[in-house]
């Protein structure tokens, strides 16, 4: 196991202060906004050759210099990452594309991409010595914290709004979490989790209010890079909810560039993709706001994209409008469609937050948002089979 992180300190995402990345830190005291790892890529630069990491056991963790534990002691895994990319050659033929690929991330442990995020966060966690964990989930991301906890010998408490899928209450409970379900949506489970830390000192993990789960969702960008012959997609449509994938692998197509490792210089376009009945970044971004309000009434069958308010709105936008993206929403009855030609043409149980950017797709290609010659990967952030009832 390679045991040097090229870590070195924190930066606020907003005012730019610098926090210390030997102790533990949470977000920006001073302005409220998520800090984000910073890694010395020159010197790394230096030491490092592309070319090995292929050669390396893999998993997320081969990219170890980019991750930001330091002892391999504490690292904490069950096999995540290097999950395929996908050439949908059916869907691509139908819809006149010649390079449409999906991000299968349901091979992940637990089934979902959120094994990523956990991976990192909680090994950061072990080894700056945390003993307790408090988390507000509205669906993966409890079984994943739950799993990489357990493994870590960490106590674990996850707040999760009643309407949960029941198969995400029952796998964080199996692995040991202790749940308790709370009347309203994420922001209200937010809320206890908040209240939790702040009474007993137990780490909120609350999305983007500590550091590291993005780090974990950067390893995306990293793993697409390499898969493309370190040339980057034209396009990425991701399904944004608290939008740590996004966020992930804009800072990922950063550092590569920092690196020199990539063949272009040319950057995606990122596009948000959002339920019609949850949508705040896509309202944020045609009006053009720098963040967004909070979204009434939130509803929506992708239970991963009814997130009322990311903490990191700000970032989200700020990529979207680098990246000359844009943000769009889909309908529960097109992410339905989408999910079925899926399965039908590609063989794909998705889970309705990755059917969601298919749905994206099509109605992007009917506005010309998309050329046909253009390279596109959409993807699957978790297996359908953990949505029975849909």
């Amino acid at each position: 196991m390679i045991n040097h992180s090229y870590l070195t300190h924190l930066l606020c995402s907003n005012c730019l202060t610098d926090y210390p990345a030997d102790c533990l830190q949470t977000f920006c005291f001073k302005c409220k906004s998520p800090l984000l790892a910073q890694y010395d890529l020159q010197s790394a630069k230096k030491h490092l050759d592309r070319g090995s990491f292929s050669a390396r056991t893999k998993g997320m963790w081969r990219w170890s210099e980019f991750l930001p534990v330091h002892d391999p002691a504490n690292i904490i895994s069950l096999g995540e990452g290097d999950t395929p990319l996908l050439n949908l050659t059916s869907i691509s033929e139908e819809l006149g594309l010649s390079r449409l690929y999906l991000k299968e991330e349901a091979l992940n442990p637990t089934g979902s991409f959120k094994a990523r995020g956990m991976s990192a966060a909680v090994s950061k966690a072990k080894e700056l010595g945390i003993q307790k964990i408090v988390l507000p989930s509205a669906g993966n991301a409890g079984g994943a914290l739950a799993a990489y906890a357990v493994r870590a010998h960490i106590e674990t408490l996850i707040y999760m709004p009643e309407n949960t899928p029941e198969s995400n209450i029952t796998e964080s409970r199996l692995m040991g979490a202790r749940v308790e379900l709370v009347d309203g949506l994420i922001d209200v489970a937010g809320k206890y989790a908040e209240e939790q830390s702040a009474h007993t000192g137990w780490l909120n993990m609350s999305t983007f209010k500590e550091p590291y789960r993005v780090e974990g969702k950067k390893i995306l960008g990293y793993e697409i890079a390499e898969s493309l012959g370190w040339f980057l997609p034209d396009v990425i449509l991701y399904p944004t909810g608290g939008g740590t994938g996004l966020v992930g692998m804009w800072k990922a197509f950063k550092e590569l560039l920092d690196l020199g490792w990539l063949e272009s210089g040319s950057l995606p376009r990122m596009i948000a993709v959002q339920a019609e009945g949850c949508a705040p970044v896509v309202k944020a971004f045609l009006s053009g706001a720098s963040t967004c309000a909070f979204w009434e009434n939130a509803h929506t069958i992708a239970s991963g994209l009814c997130v009322p308010k990311s903490f990191a709105d700000r970032i989200i936008l700020q990529i979207l409008y680098a990246s000359n993206g844009t943000a769009i929403t889909v309908s529960d009855e097109e992410i339905i469609q989408s999910q079925s030609q899926l399965a039908l043409k590609e063989g794909i149980n998705s889970c309705p937050e990755g059917a969601a950017t298919l749905a994206a797709l099509k109605k992007l290609l009917k506005q010309e948002n998309i050329k046909p010659t253009e390279t596109v990967i959409l993807f699957n952030t978790a297996s359908g089979l953990k949505y029975p009832g849909l």
